[in-house]
């Protein structure tokens, strides 16, 4: 836990006195699986596609825009998914909040039913179940494989990517998040 607490305090304090975090200090903070994590020199456009939300309702990304959205692509087949997912609802339940949130976006062919066994199955309750079931927001976004992790800024743009699992719990990615959640004050 200390360690923990010092790499927060770092993170933060590498972005206390930046109008926006400086990408560069935010890469030094990749550590294990968080070296995968590709920081965008700019910001990317995001899919502009609708999907569908959990409650069966049309949704887009800009509903979020306002707040800092790792956007985690996944489905009930992905044995990777099921490794990282109990992780990604860590990582929401310790930052999510006004600032930052965990969005979950089950691409491809998903029943309504199978994603919410897979999430009982794996104890996660804080997640969203939205779906793509025509991969709309994954063709637009250039999601090809699974599970695929981006972070989109409060603007609603791609400022960092990552493919493939990763531990979303750790000390690396909670520093990470913390600078760029940080890094907007």
């Amino acid at each position: 836990m200390k360690k923990l607490s010092l790499v927060l305090y770092m993170a933060l304090g590498l972005c206390a006195n930046a109008a926006l975090a400086d990408m560069s200090d935010v890469a030094a903070l990749r550590e294990g699986d968080m070296k995968k994590l590709v920081l965008h020199d700019a910001p990317k456009a995001s899919g502009t596609a609708a999907f569908t939300g959990a409650d069966g309702s049309e949704m887009t990304l800009a509903d979020y825009q306002g707040k800092h959205i790792l956007l985690n692509f996944w489905a009930t087949w992905c044995a990777p998914c099921r490794k990282e997912m109990p992780m990604l609802s860590e990582l929401q339940a310790e930052l999510g909040g006004d600032a930052f949130e965990v969005v979950t976006l089950a691409t491809g062919r998903n029943a309504p039913q199978a994603m919410k066994k897979f999430f009982d199955e794996i104890g996660v309750d804080n997640l969203p179940l939205h779906r793509d079931p025509k991969q709309q927001v994954a063709r637009q976004m250039g999601v090809f494989g699974l599970p695929v992790t981006v972070i989109l800024d409060p603007d609603g743009q791609e400022i960092a990517r990552l493919t493939g699992d990763a531990d979303w719990s750790s000390d690396s990615a909670k520093a990470i998040l913390a600078a760029l959640i940080g890094g907007e004050g």
